[in-house]
């Protein structure tokens, strides 16, 4: 019997394949594991309307560490067990960089992923393309994102900011890294905003505080640079096959990539 009590799967680029889905070999891994007691959670810089697809295969999941960590949910009772907001003169002053750069914005609440509905129409101008169908489905139209976040100052858990272009990213990156807010490159042109002290490993200590489990009991499992502190503090850290180099070099283990179902190799390896 495995020691480990708790899997920590990212979702883009990990568990969820080059298609946006999970593949039935991924998915019987994790409803096997699921129904053998371990707890499988989602540890995702997404929110709950963009888990609205993935609904069969998280059947029996209790907990989700989502929007970078910023909200801890519990699916079950469904409600959320923690929160953390951004400060709302962050906010403001993160979308009227967004402005600036004509970025798109998504702003995510505990219940909702805010959106201008003119730059859903437009995602291919900000690399955003193969999220189009479901932000049509699932995303709340605004058209002033400034007005929502002035309504709701403590509701916002993360903004994310998609540019059309890696230059103007990196304009906003260096005029918004004074802000009292956690920046994470994401995607081809993002710009993940978090709470101050806010990822993915704060939202696994928590959970792990809650369900009296040690660290030491955790797996791990991402791609990218916001998975770093998870990776840095789960008890063992793997890599998916095709995460970037940096997250690679602080991996216990390099499994297979998110196209040749990488996390039932995890599960096969360890449970």
């Amino acid at each position: 019997m495995s020691k480990y009590k708790l899997l920590s799967l990212d979702m883009d680029g990990t568990a969820l394949n080059s298609q946006k889905r999970i593949s039935p070999v991924t998915a019987a891994a994790i409803k096997k594991l699921i129904e053998s007691g371990v707890h499988v959670v989602f540890g995702t810089g997404r929110g709950l309307p963009e888990l609205t697809d993935y609904k069969d295969v998280m059947r029996g999941m209790h907990y989700g560490i989502l929007v970078s960590g910023a909200v801890i949910y519990d699916f079950f009772e469904n409600r959320p067990i923690s929160i953390t907001p951004l400060k709302g003169e962050d906010s403001l002053k993160i979308l009227q960089a967004a402005e600036n750069e004509r970025a798109m914005v998504q702003i995510m609440t505990v219940n909702q992923s805010v959106v201008k509905g003119e730059d859903i129409a437009n995602m291919a101008d900000f690399n955003m393309s193969i999220y189009r169908e479901m932000y049509e489905r699932v995303c709340t139209r605004v058209e002033d994102p400034q007005k929502f976040a002035r309504e709701n100052p403590d509701k916002i858990a993360k903004i994310n900011l998609y540019h059309r272009s890696t230059e103007s990213r990196d304009r906003n990156y260096k005029l918004l890294e004074s802000l009292d807010a956690v920046a994470v490159l994401a995607e081809k042109t993002g710009l993940e905003y978090s709470p101050k002290g806010m990822n993915k490993a704060v939202g696994l200590k928590f959970l792990c505080k809650h369900l009296g489990i040690d660290l030491s009991e955790t797996i791990a499992v991402g791609d990218a640079p916001n998975d770093t502190e998870i990776l840095q503090t789960a008890g063992v850290a793997v890599a998916m096959g095709n995460a970037l180099p940096e997250i690679k070099k602080i991996a216990d283990f390099v499994t297979a990539d998110n196209d040749n179902d990488g996390v039932a190799k995890v599960v096969e390896k360890y449970f």
